[in-house]
């Protein structure tokens, strides 16, 4: 560059320019804007690569839903009196009934665990989710700290992949389990990465469209189950894990090669240059405007020690981020409840399991449309209030409704519900991103799907026992989901906010508000 000022900072000069002449500096978010521009292919194709990490996020999320299923059985023996549709199969001689699938078409058919109990059979599950939860928090820490969002992405990718190939190959239920396990640490920052990843490449008008797109490809993985699953339903089990483990492998490596790191990101950390080069290729400026939009930026770095738990501390330590954090992680925690555990009810309904699935799937897609038609119309506090409040009305009419006289009525409560616990789900990740600022968003935006994910921890047990009592499940959920979503009332509103990198920008802009209370201050 032909400018002697250091690219990506404040012109200095040991004069005092005087008011006319002196350059107009901007924030890092508005140099960004300025630069970057409207939305172009650079950026496009960036955020369409990284969102495709949500496809394989969402496979490996609902996968035991085909794997893990106990198959429907029949009798062996007509003429065998206590042996009919309503027996217990474990106080049935072995040679008087069988699997209506083959024996290796599920974990629990080839391994024999039908008289298990609850727990030995929800293990695997159980030991996604608990590495989801302890995976989460650790590796978010990673990204906003050391290793940045396309480093984490990458290594998540290929840990969840990598042992979810090895699953196919598990000889018994516990090595099965810890490879589950393996694959949910793995797994727990995926959305996260790709979700701010996504975000922090776009001009500010276009950050709500492009972390919708994220959720369609959440939904186009979930998707693809059913028919991966229904392409395999002869065969065993293993090649599910097969069909969704190689793809990934692949993209792992090239995310890699081809994803770019967050700019914002490196000038966190003081590696501008880094930065200047990242912004230069996706940017939509000319030649003559490129010196004005690199390096007029009036950006403070952030002071405060870094170290592994740091980004958490500092959202421990502040008031108004952990009060805005723990308020966000309950929200979150009953829309998770709903949103994992409504796919794992469908058969307490006598669905078709894969027309079932398929259903749940199908009603993603216009809940992604929808947010991503209307995100930059709908205020944040208001619609994730409406969508849990209604996802939990419709979930209790479920239990009113029962099995008997309506049941087509209570599959479409059943799909309202779930939808609306979609909208919400997109909704909530959107208004984290907007409630913290860059330094620690990848952390806040990793604890709250922890939070999301603790829900659905409880989903499978509840399900379990709504087999006996409908309200043990639908209703529940329902009461849950609204209880937990009143609490977004204490939320400020970010519509139009603009991104904030540093904590210290944060306090300012609340400040400066005039209005902290609304600011969560």
């Amino acid at each position: 560059m032909a400018d002697s000022a250091p690219p990506l900072s404040p012109t200095n000069s040991t004069e005092s320019p005087t008011p006319t002449a002196k350059k107009q500096l901007y924030s890092l978010d508005d140099a960004i804007e300025h630069c970057v521009g409207t939305f172009g292919r650079p950026q496009l194709l960036q955020a369409v690569l990284v969102c495709l990490a949500w496809v394989f996020d969402a496979q490996q999320t609902f996968i035991s839903v085909f794997t893990d299923f106990e198959p429907k059985w029949h009798c062996t023996q007509l003429t065998t009196e206590s042996c009919n549709s309503v027996s217990n199969i474990c106080n049935l001689a072995k040679d008087s009934w069988a699997w209506a699938d083959p024996n290796n078409s599920s974990i629990i058919s080839e391994w024999a665990l039908e008289c298990s109990g609850s727990i030995l059979k929800g293990l695997p599950a159980s030991s996604f989710f608990i590495g989801c939860l302890v995976g989460g928090p650790v590796l978010a820490t990673l990204a906003d700290t050391c290793l940045g969002r396309k480093n984490m992405l990458f290594l998540s990718c290929l840990t969840m992949s990598t042992s979810s190939l090895l699953t196919a190959f598990s000889p018994n239920i516990y090595i099965y389990s810890l490879l589950r396990f393996v694959s949910g640490f793995g797994r727990g920052t995926i959305g996260t990465c790709a979700l701010v990843l996504s975000t922090e490449i776009v001009a500010k008008r276009w950050r709500g469209q492009v972390g919708v797109l994220g959720f369609f490809c959440f939904n186009l993985g979930f998707l693809s189950l059913p028919a991966i699953a229904y392409v395999n339903r002869d065969s065993t089990w293993r090649n599910v894990y097969l069909f969704t483990s190689i793809p990934a492998i692949a993209y792992s490596i090239l995310v890699h090669f081809l994803v770019r790191e967050s700019p914002r990101w490196l000038f966190i950390k003081g590696r501008k240059e880094e930065a200047l080069v990242i912004l230069r290729s996706i940017a939509l400026i000319s030649p003559s405007n490129e010196t004005l939009s690199f390096s007029d930026i009036d950006y403070e770095q952030e002071t405060s020690d870094v170290d592994l738990y740091s980004a958490i501390k500092i959202l421990l330590k502040k008031q108004w981020a952990f009060r805005r954090l723990s308020t966000v992680m309950v929200v979150g925690f009953g829309i998770g409840m709903v949103y994992f555990g409504m796919p794992l009810g469908v058969g307490n309904l006598a669905f078709n399991l894969y027309l079932g699935v398929t259903f749940n799937a199908l009603s993603e897609l216009p809940s992604s449309l929808i947010t991503f038609l209307i995100i930059e119309r709908l205020n944040r506090r208001s619609s994730l209030l409406f969508f849990t409040i209604f996802s939990g009305l419709c979930s209790l009419m479920c239990v009113v409704l029962g099995d008997d006289g309506w049941p087509l009525l209570q599959i479409g409560l059943e799909l309202l519900s779930f939808f609306s616990a979609c909208t919400a789900f997109n909704v909530v990740l959107i208004y984290t991103l907007e409630l913290f600022p860059t330094c620690v968003r990848n952390s806040a935006v990793a604890m709250v799907r922890q939070a999301l994910v603790f829900g659905g921890v409880f989903s499978p047990v509840l399900v379990a026992a709504g087999r006996e009592n409908g309200f043990l499940s639908y209703g529940v959920f329902g009461l849950v989901i609204g209880s937990c979503g009143v609490f977004v009332a204490l939320l400020p509103e970010t519509r139009g906010w603009t991104l904030c990198d540093t904590m210290d920008e944060q306090e300012h802009n609340m400040g400066a508000s005039g209005d902290g209370e609304s600011y969560g201050v």
